[in-house]
């Protein structure tokens, strides 16, 4: 859950994005950023308070190959107010953003094994046609579900596993 700064750092850069017409653009460059300070070597330097704040934002000026110009002013932003392990949440606040201003739904699909392609295309076709939106579909796979598979979207939650099955039977001999 993203914490409340970095669901106004993310606000701040979409409505920004938006007010430009470049939403996509912007999400790479929160991606980049993330992608960036995700490395502990790089977090680790950057968040260092022994190293002066200006020479850590140069570090982050010195790339320019991985950050345009505002990727860049974006980091040295978050350097500066010490925010650099927020920004996984502010990059996931800011695609949270981008999919309700676009009308899309982003939806986990969890399974015993791999689907393959057209299992994942028939599911995230099947439910765009149900939710009557874009669905931007990411998939997780946990064998302890045995088989079937559980499908989250927004605050909802289709629990067709075959261990949820198998518990609901025990639980109705048990009661037995």
């Amino acid at each position: 859950m993203a914490t409340a700064a970095a669901k106004r750092y993310a606000r701040a850069v979409f409505d920004l994005a938006q007010a430009e017409g470049h939403v996509e653009e912007w999400a790479r460059r929160v991606a980049r950023v993330r992608e960036l300070f995700a490395d502990p070597a790089v977090a680790a330097v950057l968040s260092n308070p022994t190293i002066a704040t200006d020479q850590r934002e140069a570090l982050v000026a010195g790339t320019p190959h991985v950050l345009d110009e505002e990727g860049t002013n974006l980091a040295r932003l978050l350097i500066e107010s010490g925010r650099i392990a927020e920004a996984l949440d502010i990059d996931e606040e800011f695609q949270r953003l981008a999919d309700v201003a676009a009308g899309r739904v982003r939806a986990t699909v969890t399974t015993a094994i791999e689907l393959e392609e057209q299992d994942r295309d028939r599911v995230a076709r099947e439910l765009s046609r149900r939710l009557d939106k874009e669905v931007r579909l990411s998939l997780d796979v946990d064998p302890r579900i045995l088989g079937g598979m559980k499908l989250q979207y927004g605050d909802r939650v289709v629990d067709a596993s075959v261990a949820t099955r198998l518990e609901q039977l025990r639980r109705r001999l048990a009661a037995s």
